[in-house]
């Protein structure tokens, strides 16, 4: 498979990734009514690293301490970031804790420059443009947003998660995929376990709700094991700027989710914000393929 296709099939499966974390959405949201969110998040990554243990084992992986050591810092990105939203979410709208998470897409391409000194393409710089524009456009509807404890927890929160994307497209290319994610999955297992026991009510539910059981594996399976899963391989073969556009249609796809299966209301700003986001993701992508032509040129 060339290296045009690679990216190509890269980005699609990252694009899918983001889908189904917006389609989770409204499942986790039912979830948390009936069981803390910390506790939730511990046994939703409890399962995740029994499952993907199960998995993985049958092709025999071989484990090494770098491998594990990079995940572990993967996982405490993945879990402070985690946890820095749930606070935010105590003293702000979830619609504007979700814009302004959303803007780990400016956060990517900033620590980029300032860790590795890597700049970007014009292109990919319009594409960031854009995904805000139309992130605060989907997120808030056009309202305003001020800059209370509750926003500037959540900008950690979006800070981390920038985070994580560029360590993953670094550690991805350096690290065994098996050990690299089991190691992730376990730091943010008992992480979640600690704050749960710390901060939570209850850790283990009297009752095992409909609910709180659907959003346990779905989320489980399909929007950790096999998220992260596609998108620490996928990441070897695109670039993290690129996926922090691509991971803005998480709350495109929430809203359109949330219109069609429960109702809500999605506004004509909401929609233009969503092609907008569109517009982003076509802006990064043709200048990746323009920039691998002129590079193939010279």
């Amino acid at each position: 498979m060339s290296l045009k296709s690679r990216e190509l099939l890269a980005d699609v499966s990252l694009l899918g990734i983001s889908v189904i974390w917006g389609v989770t959405f409204l499942m986790v949201q039912d979830a948390i009514k009936e069981v803390p969110v910390f506790a939730f998040l511990f046994w939703r990554f409890l399962l995740a690293t029994v499952l993907f243990f199960l998995i993985g084992i049958a092709l025999k992986p071989s484990f090494d301490l770098p491998s594990i050591r990079a995940g572990a810092i993967l996982g405490v990105m993945f879990c402070l970031a985690f946890s820095l939203q749930t606070f935010g979410l105590e003293h702000s709208l979830s619609s504007v804790v979700g814009f302004i998470t959303g803007l780990n897409v400016v956060f990517v391409p900033l620590f980029l420059w300032m860790l590795f000194s890597q700049k970007q393409t014009p292109f990919a710089l319009l594409g960031i443009a854009l995904a805000v524009a139309g992130l605060w456009m989907v997120s808030t509807n056009g309202g305003g947003i001020g800059l209370g404890k509750g926003e500037l927890l959540t900008l950690g929160c979006a800070a981390l998660f920038a985070l994580h994307i560029v360590y993953t497209g670094i550690f991805s290319k350096r690290h065994r995929l098996f050990p690299l994610i089991l190691a992730q999955f376990s730091t943010a297992t008992l992480l979640c376990l600690l704050f749960s026991l710390l901060f939570d009510p209850f850790t283990i539910p009297s009752t095992l709700s409909y609910p709180f059981l659907k959003a346990l594996f779905i989320t489980a399976l399909f929007a950790t094991v096999l998220a992260f899963l596609v998108q620490t391989y996928m990441q070897r073969f695109t670039t993290p700027a690129k996926t922090a556009v691509i991971f803005t249609m998480e709350p495109v796809s929430a809203g359109i989710f949330g219109y069609f299966y429960a109702g809500e209301p999605l506004g004509s700003i909401q929609i233009l914000g969503a092609g907008i986001i569109v517009l982003a993701m076509l802006s990064v992508e043709l200048g990746s393929l323009l920039y691998r032509r002129k590079k193939r040129l010279n």
